[in-house]
């Protein structure tokens, strides 16, 4: 399952944890890790993909959260 796959990296699994409090500026969650924005923007598109977030733009900022329906999918399966 996709949703494994992603979760499998503890980066993401952070990004996870963090979004499970609110949502995010892209730019506030690289702040929140000692990795490069570039290889954030990598772990979030993995995360968008499996369906654990979504994203909306506001202007030039991109807002991150959980998505339910993925996890809903995911807990379905558990």
């Amino acid at each position: 399952m996709e949703i494994f796959t992603a979760l499998a990296d503890p980066t993401r699994r952070r990004i996870v944890e963090l979004l499970s409090r609110g949502e995010y500026a892209a730019g506030e969650i690289v702040a929140a890790f000692d990795v490069s924005g570039p290889a954030i923007s990598q772990h979030l598109k993995v995360l968008r993909e499996a369906a654990l977030v979504q994203v909306r733009v506001e202007g030039q900022r991109r807002i991150y959260q959980l998505n339910p329906q993925g996890l809903d999918e995911m807990d379905r399966w558990l």
